[in-house]
């Protein structure tokens, strides 16, 4: 029995154009973001393409009786199935010779998510603070497909069963895209990154493209492409449109709270274009001609293969790679996006011999590349492979945690409980020191845990929290709004409990100067807030003081490199190795530079010290950090790793700042010690490498 031939729109070589100029804006953001800070809206003109498209073909074949779900799939397999496998199986190939084990790991569940369409929704499931940055996930960008294939289930069920219903097609299109639309208005407030992979979300720009298709077919009279005296106002339109668009790419950026209401920009460009029509003078002059046209018929594959290129040459470079490397890549990613077009798209997709087998065999496959990816991640990135024994990893610097069974109590009220990531204590008995502070603090929790006395039981409250950040500095300054209540549970919760003796504050340096950017260490000499960081410590230290406890400032160690970039990489191929693998400068910095990058910071410890003299102690962590000897901080000592994640240090760095920290609080409290340090600067150290 033969399958119902289903239809296609009539071919506009304007939408390929438009296809072009998604998919260029969305390489050049991924390897320029300085030059076009708005080039991923590209997406979402894909998705008003594909929704157009998608729907279009649904709607004439309802129409002709030829509608069928089979092979309306088995389309949908030859056109993506091909080149997403063959990128899928490249990526993983590359990765077995350059990737270390928690990165083959993680490349593994992408693959399973990506054979499985549900990219989306595992990259949804990572977020959080301590996920790994973007650049080093190759297959990051297939969120958009899953999106897209979700809604090719979703869609077209809908679309069927309204019509065998006989229900109004065109209301059930906008009743739909008017849910998913505030939807998306209101989770973009609520939780942005649901926002940005949720196919609930995401399902009114294909519904936009969709409703476009009704109008199109159905109500022709309103098509600008079919009313020759309209030709002039519909070339009007899509300048307008075009000007949006590029206003888009320019002034959109990621810290807007995308999609949101942002995303009408690129949506409506991309409608108002279609609409125009072929003659109009954007689509006629501009999106037909020939360069652009060939770019959007290898726009899937060179979409595919951009990302895992840029990505791979990061984090073998250790950095993003320089622009003259990059523009290399994107010309490389051109390359073989029309090798794969010429040699596997076309024979899969227009090929008449075996045509049955051909689909048989990519529906097969695309699972077994799936599983193979689980295992993958399962087995936590296949340790044994050459790639993983000859480099050092960050888990060196693992030391087991916190020694102890916590429990997950630090004297607060459930509710201000879920303030905090971090609200645990000791449970060999009472309390004796409070650890405050943001994740800094947390970081530093299983080493100072981990190194106690039976006498010096710990209880940490901080460690960030699902609202952001927890500094714990007593302010009225608009700076500190952020924080404001979370500071003010941590602050009391600590001056409450009689039975802590010691507080000890660790929190960033950055986050202490400006909640409003993202300083690194090198920013904090330009910052305007130092007045109110200091008064807002001195409040905080101020209160405790007055309950008759001790105070301890943990200096903020060096920011640094992630230590991922500071691995020291050495793939297993060795041609690799001379063209890309690169030292990270950035991975040490002289114990001099970083004293006077933070001068200002320590200024302000040093003057809240001064006010409160044998109350408050100033401890220094760049002794352990930094080797005396030679003058340099580093990433590594004695052969392990002393960061953790970013300028987090390592569990083994915490166990070494933990052992002299309960020494010195142990000794100040059966009163052989003087709560007054040393001077900041620190004495020379056994070498780090």
């Amino acid at each position: 029995m033969s399958l119902p031939h289903l239809s296609h729109p009539k071919y506009r070589r304007d939408i390929d154009g438009l296809r072009a100029v998604a998919v260029l804006s969305v390489v050049a953001f991924h390897a320029f973001p300085e030059w076009i800070k708005g080039g991923f809206i590209g997406v979402d003109v894909f998705f008003v393409i594909s929704g157009y498209l998608i729907s279009t073909i649904i709607y004439e074949n309802l129409d002709r009786g030829t509608f069928s779900f089979t092979e309306f799939y088995l389309r949908r397999v030859k056109r993506i199935f091909p080149a997403l496998l063959l990128v899928l199986v490249s990526c993983y190939a590359f990765g077995w010779f350059s990737l270390l084990g928690d990165e083959y790991m993680q490349l593994g569940k992408h693959i399973a998510g990506g054979a499985g369409f549900v990219s989306n929704l595992v990259l949804w499931s990572e977020s959080g603070y301590f996920d790994n940055t973007a650049d080093t996930k190759p297959l990051l960008h297939l969120w958009s497909l899953g999106v897209e294939e979700q809604f090719y289930i979703f869609w077209p069920l809908l679309l069927w069963f309204s019509y065998r219903v006989r229900l109004d097609l065109l209301s059930i299109g906008i009743l739909v895209a008017l849910l998913s639309f505030g939807l998306n208005l209101h989770q973009v407030k609520v939780d942005a990154i649901a926002d940005f992979y949720s196919p609930q979300t995401r399902f009114w720009e294909l519904m936009l493209g969709s409703i476009l298709a009704w109008v199109t077919l159905y109500k022709p009279n309103f098509t600008a492409a079919n009313a020759p005296r309209l030709e002039r106002w519909s070339s009007t339109m899509s300048v307008v449109a075009a000007l949006l668009l590029a206003f888009g790419f320019w002034h959109i950026d990621k810290r807007l709270g995308f999609p949101g209401k942002w995303a009408l920009v690129p949506v409506l460009s991309a409608v108002l274009l279609i609409f125009a029509g072929p003659g109009a003078w954007v689509n006629r002059v501009i999106l037909s001609n020939r360069i652009a046209v060939w770019i959007g018929l290898i726009s899937f594959p060179l979409y595919l293969w951009h990302w895992p290129l840029l990505t791979y040459a990061r984090i073998l470079h250790s950095k993003v790679p320089a622009a003259p490397v990059r523009g290399a890549i994107v010309l490389v990613s051109i390359v073989l996006a029309w090798l794969t077009y010429r040699l596997v798209e076309r024979p899969v997709r227009l090929g008449r011999r075996r045509a049955g087998f051909k689909v048989a065999a990519l529906v097969a496959l695309m699972p077994v590349v799936g599983v193979v990816g689980y295992d993958t991640f399962v087995r936590y990135g296949l340790a044994f492979r050459e790639v993983v024994k000859i480099n050092t990893s960050i888990a060196t610097g693992n030391d087991g945690g916190p020694g102890v069974e916590l429990v997950h109590d630090c004297g607060l009220s459930e509710t201000d409980k879920a303030l905090f990531f971090g609200c645990f204590k000791d449970p060999r008995g009472p309390v004796t020191y409070a650890l405050l502070g943001d994740s800094k603090a947390g970081a530093l929790w299983p080493g100072v845990v981990r190194t106690s006395s039976a006498a010096g039981r710990w209880l940490l409250i901080g460690d960030n929290g699902p609202g952001g950040g927890s500094v714990p500095i007593l302010s009225d300054n608009r700076i500190f709004n952020p924080y404001r209540t979370v500071a003010a549970s941590m602050v009391n919760a600590a001056v409450a409990n009689p039975d802590i003796r010691v507080v000890v504050i660790a929190t960033s340096a950055r986050a202490m100067f400006s909640l409003e950017h993202d300083y690194t260490i090198e920013d904090l000499p330009t910052s305007n807030n130092r007045d109110a960081v200091a008064a807002g410590l001195r409040n905080t230290v101020e209160k405790i003081v007055r309950a008759r406890k001790k105070v301890v400032l943990v200096v903020d160690n060096p920011t640094l490199a992630h230590p991922e970039d500071c691995l020291g990489r050495i793939t297993s191929i060795p041609v690799v190795n001379k063209l890309f693998v690169a030292e990270n400068e950035n991975c040490r910095i002289s114990l001099d530079r970083q004293l006077q990058l933070s001068q200002k910071y320590r200024s302000v410890l040093e003057d809240v010290r001064a006010v409160f003299t044998d109350d408050v102690a100033l401890f220094e962590t760049a002794k352990y950090l930094c080797d005396g000897v030679t003058g340099y901080c580093g990433m590594r000592k004695d052969g392990r790793f002393l960061y953790g994640h970013t300028d987090h240090i390592s569990d083994y760095a915490a166990g070494l700042i933990g052992k002299d920290l309960n020494a010195f609080l142990d000794a100040n409290r059966s009163g052989t010690a003087s709560l007054s340090p040393d001077r900041l600067h620190p004495p020379p150290a056994p070498a780090a490498e």
